[in-house]
């Protein structure tokens, strides 16, 4: 079988196919058939030697999203069954509960190779079965980009019908929390660079659209949005580079669900805004395997169609991640094999 890889010195080049030996499946353990798998900012960082892996020799397969069919099962599996067409998780470990230290150190990419290959053994904990609508390419989505804005929105904010939540920008959690939110009954507010993204965004029924190249201090229109009180919730992907605003924009009480860095890790937060509004703020990391069951009811309940922007066959690997950096997708970029 191929599989993709990645080893120093990092960086698009570095990004090759390779042969490998055919896994196979122990106890305990499945056989999967890659269908397709999607591209998370944490890829594009460990590809161009930005994310921790421990050593800096180390070789990774990377990608954690992926969709496949069980096509072999080892001694004990209960879970599924060969046919059964499977999503992976994130972290193959965290089944259920609050987040640990062992749980986390299990996720897919590193430590664990990831889903960027043909064929994939995981343990049977490690994959979940999907709803039967969705194609290949909208459940390779689902387990980082999809669970990280179901859980920021549902398992650890309190929100209720009519609050109004804040999206940053038009990534595949920010895509994910607008289709969320919008089925949960919240008033959404997006933000973008991209007047076109913008429209995009109201057409899936975004209730407020602000680009924040000609209103960059954007916290003014969520002020004005929901008549001077501010947002219940903010989705901050931004980090050092948009802390501020949210600071700005939050409500006395209200939520930022800290997830992404992509404008900058410097802080830029002022430690006198979070007192003076008495705002949450949180930082996660995706979810369990639990919550992303639970998403999926919903997904099915709901017919929720994951926003896929652009397809490239898996070898194009470095075409998708080019295409990441330019910030030319609306959602999410899936490989497919």
């Amino acid at each position: 079988m191929r599989a993709l890889e990645v080893a120093p010195p990092w960086g698009l080049d570095a990004v090759v196919v390779v042969e490998r030996p055919d896994p196979a499946p122990g106890p305990g353990e499945v056989l999967v058939r890659m269908k397709a798998v999607s591209l998370n900012y944490r890829d594009f960082l460990m590809v161009h030697g930005m994310y921790g892996r421990g050593s800096a020799t180390d070789t990774i397969t990377p990608f954690s999203d992926g969709c496949g069919v069980v096509e072999g099962i080892g001694e004990g599996v209960t879970r599924v069954a060969v046919g059964d067409r499977v999503a992976t998780m994130f972290f193959q470990g965290w089944i259920s509960g609050p987040p640990t230290l062992e749980k986390l150190v299990t996720a897919l990419g590193h430590p664990i190779p990831g889903a960027g290959r043909e064929l994939a053994v995981f343990s049977q904990e490690g994959v979940s079965k999907v709803p039967d609508f969705l194609t290949d390419e909208q459940v390779s989505t689902l387990p980082c980009a999809g669970l990280t804005a179901w859980r920021a929105l549902f398992e650890d904010a309190s929100l209720q019908p009519g609050d109004t939540v804040v999206l940053q920008g038009t990534g595949g959690v920010s895509i994910f929390g607008l289709q969320f939110a919008h089925a949960a009954g919240f008033q959404t507010v997006i933000t973008s660079s991209s007047d076109e993204k913008l429209a995009r965004a109201a057409g899936m029924g975004a209730t407020q659209g602000v680009n924040y190249k000609v209103q960059p201090e954007w916290s003014k229109a969520v002020r004005a949005t929901t008549g001077g009180r501010g947002a219940d919730f903010i989705m901050e992907v931004g980090g050092g580079g948009t802390i501020e605003q949210s600071l700005q924009a939050v409500k006395i009480g209200g939520h930022i669900a800290i997830i992404g860095v992509v404008a900058g890790m410097g802080s830029g937060m002022n430690p006198a805004a979070l007192i003076g509004n008495s705002a949450k703020l949180q930082g996660l990391s995706v979810g369990s395997r639990d919550m992303f069951e639970a998403m999926c009811r919903a997904i099915d309940l709901h017919q929720i169609k994951p926003v896929v922007d652009k397809v490239y066959p898996w070898t194009e690997a470095r075409a998708a991640f080019a295409a990441m950096q330019g910030g030319e997708h609306f959602g999410k970029i899936v490989l497919t094999f």
